[in-house]
């Protein structure tokens, strides 16, 4: 590689209303990884102390913005939603050139996040708990929900503006503070989503960003005792480990994680709907979802021509930089993930049938990350490809002999986020609904994808705390409070309680 330029950008940190260059001596390189001779700009390592800052800020900014009325917070989210619109290809353009996703994902995930500032802004207005009626005379009784105070976002490079986006409207509209931490590798997408908050005329200490790594700025943010709560997404091992951490210092925690995604294909399904389907959920944003379609579960009697459609439809895929017109799948996030990938390729070609890719793509036109959709068949439904979760453009196809054993291979994995049933079967539909461990379920529709008004979240060792997005996404977020008011004036009786 060449060597980094002095004038390379360089990320800065957003604390108390203020951009503010990291007095750290130490710096992550972010390369494009589609384009590994174009320097994207320089990421600080952030200290301890510039994470104490931060804290600081949103700590002395809460009283006040916790007495902001809620409907007037709900606007500057609406007014973040219409600037995000406004710059949405400038952002869609930063996401892709850093994290590597095609511009068409990029921008479709932008507009979601647009959908998700719309809506929460829209729950400014529709805050509240419940009144309830008392066992006593002349007694009100009602609860609110109260935000916590100083929390913390910590978020992955796979969809990084939705993410963030999703964590921090709905407690910025519970009128808690929020300090940000956006993976390092893609440091300046969060810092355009930061810029934009700024923009939309947030209070200063509001919403703060500081930039480094998980083990001195994530764990800061953990260890910290003004940080009420955290919300994070990311590994299965840092997740464990945070949600732990969390209950030892009573911290509310909130942990996205991983998954292992079937698609479950019966013998009566539209198959050139599943085949697209299919396609889409698994090498769209190069399989770096958390909802990517990793497994296909087929019944044995439409296995073969499924498998025929579905590789001769993915040998269409156009793999390249997400940039130019017509791509279809970008590289790998970074060097690291792409050797997870390649090292799942070889695991799989030892205990299962590979049917297409199987290698990193090299040569003009592929000066990165590179690695080809990858499809194995006869996967053995208990063989580490079909458990561990990959997080790249390798698909399993899991043959089945009914309806019954595919049930039974969907549920065989740790992981419980997304789920998909291609059948016109109405009996199977309804049983796989009830008996499908994951928190999203599809039927006739892919495993990725999800609507802003709709909880999103999964079972099992996928996530622990509430559910995020939709109207939900404030419970997290927020205390309630139950209030009794005795109207009478007079001594009670008895008490009851």
């Amino acid at each position: 590689m060449a060597t980094v330029a002095t004038t390379a950008q360089i990320c800065r940190n957003f604390i108390n209303g203020k951009w503010v260059v990291s007095a750290a001596t130490r710096t992550s390189e972010r390369r494009n990884p589609a384009n590994l001779d174009e320097v994207v700009g320089l990421v600080p390592l952030s200290s301890r102390e510039e994470t104490r800052a931060a804290i600081a800020a949103a700590k002395a900014a809460f009283a006040a913005w916790r007495d902001t009325p809620a409907p007037v917070r709900g606007r500057i989210i609406a007014k973040a939603a219409l600037i995000m619109y406004q710059q949405k290809d400038e952002l869609a353009r930063i996401l892709t050139r850093e994290e590597g996703k095609t511009f068409k994902d990029a921008l479709g995930e932008v507009i979601k996040s647009v959908n998700i500032l719309d809506f929460m802004a829209g729950e400014s207005k529709r805050i509240g708990g419940e009144t309830v009626p008392s066992e006593l005379p002349k007694n009100f009784a009602y609860t609110i929900k109260q935000p916590l105070g100083v929390v913390a976002a910590i978020t992955p490079w796979n969809f990084p503006v939705s993410i963030p986006v999703w964590k921090m409207a709905p407690a910025l509209v519970a009128g808690n503070t929020v300090v940000f931490k956006p993976a390092t590798l893609t440091a300046f997408t969060g810092a355009k989503v930061a810029e934009i908050f700024e923009q939309a005329g947030i209070s200063a200490g509001v919403p703060n960003m500081v930039v480094g790594s998980g083990g001195e700025v994530g764990d800061e943010l953990l260890q910290h005792p003004d940080v009420k709560a955290v919300s994070f997404t990311g590994s299965n091992e840092v997740g464990c480990e945070l949600y732990a951490q969390g209950a030892r210092k009573m911290k509310k925690c909130q942990c996205e994680m991983g998954g292992k995604n079937p698609i479950v294909i019966l013998a009566d399904a539209d198959l050139p709907l599943a085949v697209e389907s299919t396609v889409f959920g698994a090498f769209a944003s190069t399989g770096q979802r958390c909802t990517a379609t990793s497994r296909v579960v087929v019944e044995e009697k439409v296995a073969d021509e499924f498998v025929a459609m579905l590789v001769e439809r993915t040998k269409k895929l156009k793999t390249g930089n997400g940039l130019d017109p017509g791509m279809d799948m970008g590289p790998a996030v970074d060097e690291s993930q792409m050797k997870t990938d390649l090292h799942y390729i070889e695991v799989g070609k030892k205990e299962a049938k590979l049917l297409l890719g199987g290698e990193r793509l090299t040569g003009p036109g592929y000066n990165g990350y590179y690695v080809a959709p990858t499809i194995f068949d006869h996967v053995k439904w208990d063989s580490t490809l079909a458990q561990d979760e990959v997080f790249g453009p390798v698909l399993s196809i899991i043959r089945v002999k009914d309806f019954d054993e595919a049930l039974r291979v969907a549920n065989s994995v740790r992981y419980g986020l997304s789920s998909s049933i291609y059948t016109n079967d109405a009996a199977k539909i309804f049983e796989f609904i009830d008996k499908i461990e994951t928190g999203i379920t599809h039927v006739n529709s892919p495993t990725v994808g999800g609507e802003a008004q709709l909880p999103f979240g999964g079972m099992k060792a996928t996530g622990v705390g509430l559910r995020e997005m939709g109207r939900v996404a404030i419970d997290f977020y927020t205390e309630l409070k139950t209030v009794y008011i005795d109207y009478t004036g007079r001594k009670r009786e008895s008490n009851i309680y």
